[in-house]
């Protein structure tokens, strides 16, 4: 896997979500960003420096420190939409060629650059929200997006450093359980049978937990007769 760009947000107007702005507009920068930790949600941080969210409630935090996407799937977005697809289209932070984002698991750490570079963990899949759609400007974004189920995750910083484009990125864990980004997002949106398959994934973050748990709780309507 290689980071093909490293993308930066610049605040734009938010009239989809009534929010002063928002930071899903990423550009490309030139040279090393450094890569920490922002601690927990609710603040606006982000794991990029000169990044940020404004949906604090939803976005940022430590589990949701980096965002990336591969772009392999914007290419295939690029020939379903008819519609060129620059890196950080989708608001990712960094834009990956050469590996099956998806199929990373959850608690999977990359490496980026050498040894010294930043240590990421796999967290979450991506939801799609109504900035997003309004974002992409494209009819049933949110219903198509969702539908495709490649939605390249979120990661957390485990060690943190520098990293630009064209650094190699190294999995050096992977953990012994099957849950997928493309899975856990399937399972969050459109398949909730495979719920209980999160629970042994251990890196998911808590809020996930809980809310997989109260889904869980829940007793299911029986068919009517």
């Amino acid at each position: 896997m290689q980071l093909l760009s490293v993308n930066v947000g610049r605040p734009q107007p938010n009239p989809w979500k009534r929010l002063a702005a928002t930071g899903i507009d990423k550009r490309s920068v030139d040279g090393p960003v450094a890569v920490a930790a922002p601690g927990p949600k609710g603040t606006g941080a982000v794991g990029l420096a000169g990044d940020r969210v404004y949906d604090v409630k939803h976005h940022g935090g430590d589990d949701q420190a980096v965002y990336a996407y591969a772009r392999e799937d914007l290419d295939r977005w690029e020939k379903e939409l008819g519609r060129t697809l620059p890196n950080g289209s989708f608001g990712e932070n960094l834009t990956t060629t050469g590996y099956d984002v998806n199929a990373a698991l959850i608690g999977e750490r990359w490496r980026v650059g050498g040894p010294t570079g930043p240590l990421l963990e796999v967290s979450c899949p991506r939801i799609p929200c109504a900035t997003f759609a309004g974002w992409l400007d494209e009819r049933g974004w949110m219903k198509r997006f969702t539908q495709a189920a490649l939605p390249g995750p979120y990661l957390r910083v485990i060690e943190p450093g520098e990293l630009a484009a064209g650094d190699a990125v190294r999995v050096v864990h992977r953990p012994e359980h099957d849950v997928t980004v493309e899975l856990c997002f399937r399972a969050f949106t459109t398949d909730p049978d495979l719920l209980p398959r999160l629970l042994v994934a251990d890196a998911l973050p808590r809020e996930d937990v809980a809310s997989i748990n109260r889904r869980l709780a829940k007793p299911r309507a029986q068919p009517q007769p």
